[in-house]
């Protein structure tokens, strides 16, 4: 008969009542997560719906599970005076959420790629916590405001005056010295302008490498990468050209 008490104390109302709040949370924190990462998937991203979904729903549930400490273990330690401290969940999630960011962030020379993912799974994550303590009506306006941002700022950006970066590596012909100043006239040539103290050298076999970044004098009088190659491979002593947008 013992036994079956401690079977049916995991079955009582409350814990059932619990157990139906808990589900809703996850579900309505799951519908969030996936409609956030909506928009990486449709990009593209390795982090899609399902990284979203489950980052949201699982932020959730570690924290809406500190709210109810009295109904743990079939309420065996609801007369041990203990007492869940839901802080300690978050600062644990936002810590988790840290180590999967950064894993998601790649850098490839100039150019560094992953930090929107990056910042829309915290994100994500800040919203499966506003879920989990019962934050419903902010955590709805939150997640729609981070899909306003993910959807529409970038074409916002499209109209907005700009410089768009260009990462340039020239490789020069053996014992061949480069000239600075032959360099900047070509990039002005197709609208472009050498970046202050972005410039680094490196020697190899008697070769010379110029690694250097340029800006557009403007998003539309700027060449396009094939036309700004063209013009610096003419560039005197030039042996192997690598160009890419320097995007960060």
């Amino acid at each position: 008969m013992r036994l079956m008490d401690i079977f049916l104390s995991y079955w009582s109302y409350e814990h059932l009542q619990a157990n139906f709040v808990i589900g809703l949370n996850l579900l309505g924190a799951l519908v969030l997560g996936l409609v956030l990462g909506y928009e990486r998937t449709y990009h593209g991203r390795a982090a899609g719906m399902r990284t979203y979904g489950l980052v949201c729903m699982v932020s959730a549930g570690i924290v809406i599970i500190s709210g109810y400490p009295e109904l743990w273990f079939g309420s065996q330690m609801a007369n041990a005076n203990f007492h869940a401290d839901p802080t300690r969940s978050i600062q644990g999630i936002v810590t988790g959420i840290g180590f999967l960011c950064a894993g998601v962030i790649m850098k490839d020379g100039y150019s560094i790629s992953g930090l929107t993912t990056a910042a829309s799974l915290w994100t994500v994550s800040a919203v499966g916590i506003m879920v989990g303590i019962g934050l419903y009506a902010a955590a709805i306006f939150f997640a729609l405001g981070a899909v306003v941002c993910m959807t529409l700022v970038s074409r916002l950006e499209a109209h907005l005056p700009s410089r768009p970066a260009v990462a340039v590596v020239l490789k020069f012909k053996k014992d061949f010295l480069p000239n600075l100043a032959g360099l900047k006239a070509a990039v002005n040539n197709r609208g472009y302008s050498l970046a202050q103290g972005s410039i680094s050298i490196s020697h190899q076999q008697g070769c010379v490498e110029w690694h250097f970044v340029v800006l557009a004098t403007d998003r539309i009088l700027g060449a396009t990468l094939p036309n700004l190659a063209i013009e610096l491979q003419a560039v005197d002593g030039v042996e192997d050209l690598y160009i890419s947008h320097a995007r960060n």
